[in-house]
């Protein structure tokens, strides 16, 4: 399944998979986003898989989100695990 990406009310929701052979069309839409967005707020509840790559691809859009001062969130379940994860990266 394609990873499909939908907005309401200011929040994206996202559903399929975030894996390598999604993440260029999700950081491409994505650093559009942050540029026309103050605020981008993803839900991953309907993602069904999200791989290495995914994860650097959340981990780059919050990067270009911080440098241009914009807020980028990740909500949902599963999102616990996303934040070990960067979590686990900072703590070396």
């Amino acid at each position: 399944m394609a990873l499909q990406i939908s907005e309401k009310k200011g929040t994206f929701y996202l559903k399929g998979k975030l894996n390598c052979s999604t993440v260029r069309s999700f950081i491409i839409h994505f650093e559009h986003c942050i540029e026309h967005c103050n605020t981008i707020v993803l839900n991953i509840d309907k993602v069904k898989e999200i791989d290495a790559s995914g994860l650097g691809a959340i981990q780059t859009l919050m990067a270009i989100a911080l440098r241009k001062h914009k807020m980028f969130t990740t909500i949902g379940y599963g999102s616990k695990d996303i934040y070990d994860h960067f979590s686990d990266l900072n703590v070396a």
